[in-house]
């Protein structure tokens, strides 16, 4: 029975004992091989020439250091004339989602900026984008849910199973609000609605002002709604639906560029930055119970 098992399975083992064997040098052909690319694109390499630069921002949004950084660099590089943020997010936390926002309004009084939606722009990453010159939604993009959440589980009665309490010093009254080993109570609830009523009121006033839309009628492009890039062109949250070479054509003469050149990103650092990044966005976006644009 023993050699029936060994021989069913022998093909993945081997495939294993090949991958064991071989890790590092799997691994040290795979960054050769960006290496090497980079190095062939390097001998008609235009970098500094490019006029025209993209930042992307994707996946769920807590950590937002490195966009910001790409941000401030682009926006001190002088050759660079015009930025597409390339936006396929579906928000996050409330912080670094205005964080975003207020960076590329300052990028914004000095060159221009176009969005791209190449996939959601939603809630957070909405937010971040509201000040671009222009923002352009690829025509299968989901656009809008614009609203604030908080949320949190309750425990109670899995922790009165298992036979796990807790214990509790504080001083505040409002001090254990948002607490997962017990119902929150009615002033809980109050005071905590009245904080994300506030963030959701400072969200639809910026939007509004952004988007030069009368904040009455926010209840046609926020009130949380998801829109097709069609319908949000409607109701005034994004200029065009189209696909990136056209959003690229519209920073070009944005940018009065009569030669678009691209700036490169090192690929394997590009591949490195966003496999950090995602990890690490959607382990935090698990735990986080703060207010979320999501």
């Amino acid at each position: 029975m023993f050699n029936f098992f060994r021989i069913l399975f022998s093909p993945v083992i081997a495939i294993l004992d090949f991958i064991t064997k071989y890790f590092k040098t799997i691994v040290f052909l795979t960054i050769m091989y960006f290496i090497l690319v980079d190095t062939n694109e390097g001998l008609t390499d235009t970098n500094s020439f490019a006029n025209l630069q993209k930042i992307e921002l994707s996946g769920p949004i807590m950590d937002v250091s490195k966009t910001l950084e790409d941000i401030e660099k682009a926006k001190l590089d002088k050759n660079i004339k015009g930025i597409m943020l390339v936006v396929n997010s579906p928000g996050g936390a409330v912080a670094p989602s205005v964080e975003l926002a207020y960076a590329i309004k300052e990028l914004k009084e000095i060159k221009p900026v176009v969005v791209y939606a190449s996939g959601v722009i939603a809630s957070g990453s909405y937010y971040a984008s509201i000040w671009a010159n222009k923002i352009i939604a690829n025509p299968g993009s989901m656009v809008g849910s614009i609203g604030v959440i908080m949320q949190g589980v309750n425990a109670e009665e899995l922790m009165s199973k298992i036979g796990v309490s807790t214990q509790t010093v504080k001083a505040g009254k409002f001090k254990e609000s948002g607490t997962p080993t017990r119902k929150w109570t009615d002033f809980e609830e109050k005071q905590l609605q009245s904080v994300i009523d506030d963030t959701y009121n400072m969200f639809i006033q910026d939007v509004a002002f952004a988007r030069n839309l009368d904040i009455k009628n926010h209840t046609q492009f926020a009130d949380a709604k998801i829109f097709t890039s069609k319908q949000a062109k409607e109701v005034g949250l994004v200029d065009e639906v189209a696909t990136i070479s056209f959003a690229q054509n519209e920073l070009a003469i944005l940018s009065k560029v009569e030669n678009p050149i691209w700036k490169k990103e090192d690929k394997f650092d590009k591949f490195m930055d966003r496999l950090v990044s995602e990890t690490i966005s959607n382990v935090s976006m698990s735990f986080v119970t703060g207010l979320k644009a999501y």
